[in-house]
């Protein structure tokens, strides 16, 4: 297939876990005395960076075959400003890809498997072996396209967060989170461990884990339920998110009766924040890139306006 001068491809890779040590330690050696002196194998590290590498030139050169390629590194996502006809191939892990598409306002995205092997990846259907094929026919919108429903949290403040899994709205150490909860026409102030907020693709996550937990202790203190009617999961293109509140704590002054329930674009949920610091509202396990949520900070929690775009 000619190179095609109408479409360009983002190939988005990430740092292994050995360049990560190396950038901490500065040197392979020092990187290796760390993981040895604490009893890992350290070959493991090896081959995984070797591999890894080994896939971004074979994935690379398969996309110079067909288009113009430009690499981005997982730091620069953020910043980087797509091109409204760009198709995105990310080369694994799962994050990788969930964390490229809040970034993205519908461009395609291919999933590649660097090392079958060693990652399962449930956003990854591909591999380097058939992506050759794979990547023409998404040039030419030829593959079907899986819809992704993402979450957002917008501040007084002007600032927007995107989540593709779930949100978390709450402490960014471990104290407990002050707040003033607005959700289904009820308000009550809540102090609790914070509050997660899921997408359908997030719903056998963080969420799956919450619901649970709740299962288990309903059990272990002789509660009956039917754990079929608990299974909280649904559709990743749902018009809806679902909101689970993390161990509420009745007192004097919060209550625990709204604890979990849905968001839709008519029903929106609202926290205003009365915590004077440690407020935090970040999304899909991100801890480092974060929104502050002080006091008097007011967040409204939507579904967002776009959608992810998944090539399967």
């Amino acid at each position: 297939m000619p190179v095609s001068d109408e479409r360009k491809i983002i190939l988005v890779i990430r740092p292994t876990r050995l360049d990560e040590l190396i950038a901490r330690f500065n040197t392979v050696q020092q990187a290796q005395f760390y993981v040895e002196h604490l009893g890992a194998d350290f070959s493991d590290y090896l081959a995984e960076k070797k591999r890894y590498e080994a896939a971004i030139t074979e994935v690379e050169a398969s996309l110079r075959a067909v288009a113009r390629v430009q690499r981005l590194e997982r730091r620069y996502l953020a910043n980087f400003v797509f091109g409204a006809d760009d198709v995105v191939v990310v080369l694994g892990q799962d994050g990788l890809v969930a964390n490229t598409l809040k970034y993205l306002d519908g461009q395609p995205v291919l999933g590649v498997n660097p090392d079958p092997m060693r990652w399962d990846g449930l956003l990854l259907p591909f591999n380097t072996k058939s992506l050759p094929r794979v990547i023409g026919e998404a040039l030419k919108n030829r593959r079907p396209i899986k819809r992704v429903s993402m979450a957002k949290a917008t501040l007084n403040t002007g600032a927007v967060i995107h989540a593709v899994n779930d949100l978390f709205i709450g402490p960014q150490s471990h104290v407990s989170a002050r707040y003033v909860l607005h959700a289904e026409d009820r308000e009550e102030r809540q102090s609790s461990s914070g509050i997660i907020v899921s997408t359908g693709m997030g719903s056998t996550g963080w969420l799956k884990s919450l619901y649970s937990g709740w299962i288990g202790a309903a059990s272990t203190l002789g509660i009956e339920h039917d754990r079929a009617t608990l299974d909280m999961s649904f559709a990743w293109d749902a018009d809806y998110l679902r909101y689970f509140v993390r161990e509420p704590f009745p007192s004097r002054t919060t209550g625990t009766s709204i604890v979990a329930g849905l968001v839709s674009e008519s029903q929106p949920l609202t926290i205003v924040s009365e915590m004077p610091e440690h407020g935090v509202i970040f999304s899909d396990g991100i801890e480092a890139d974060f929104l502050e949520f002080n006091s008097g900070t007011r967040a409204v929690v939507t579904l967002a306006e776009r959608q992810g775009a998944l090539v399967v």
